[in-house]
């Protein structure tokens, strides 16, 4: 297995994306549950996330109702690579709410399932060649 992981940038005890199902497909899986209350995640510091930056793909489930988390979605839109498949899972009726930072991306309002998780595996292997 290579170095290539996906990051699944989500809450702790709240994921409803099928990790494993990725891992089954020979992906490895990070894990970043989001800052916690009271810190200041360190995209938005300025100091910088190597686990964000080192990402092969990005599956977000933050909760795009709170501030820091959509500044987080939109630090990955400016500053990461432009081929990084991201995908964001929003709950009903966010994909219009946040229409305006969601745009560009692809963006799941279902629980995903196998053949939406397929597809962000072989996105991620044809971003890696």
């Amino acid at each position: 297995m290579s170095d290539s992981y996906i990051l699944f940038d989500i809450p702790g005890g709240n994921e409803v994306v099928d990790r494993n199902f990725l891992e089954q497909l020979g992906h490895r899986v990070m894990t970043c549950e989001g800052p916690q209350p009271g810190t200041v995640c360190p995209l938005l510091s300025g100091k910088g996330c190597p686990l964000a930056e080192g990402a092969h793909g990005i599956v977000f489930e933050l909760d795009l109702d709170r501030p820091q988390h959509q500044a987080i979605l939109g630090k990955y839109k400016s500053s990461l690579r432009t081929d990084l498949p991201v995908r964001v899972a929003v709950r009903p009726g966010q994909e219009a709410k946040y229409g305006d930072l969601l745009r560009g991306l692809k963006v799941w309002t279902h629980t995903p399932v196998a053949g939406d998780l397929d597809a962000m595996a072989a996105e991620v292997e044809a971003a890696n060649r």
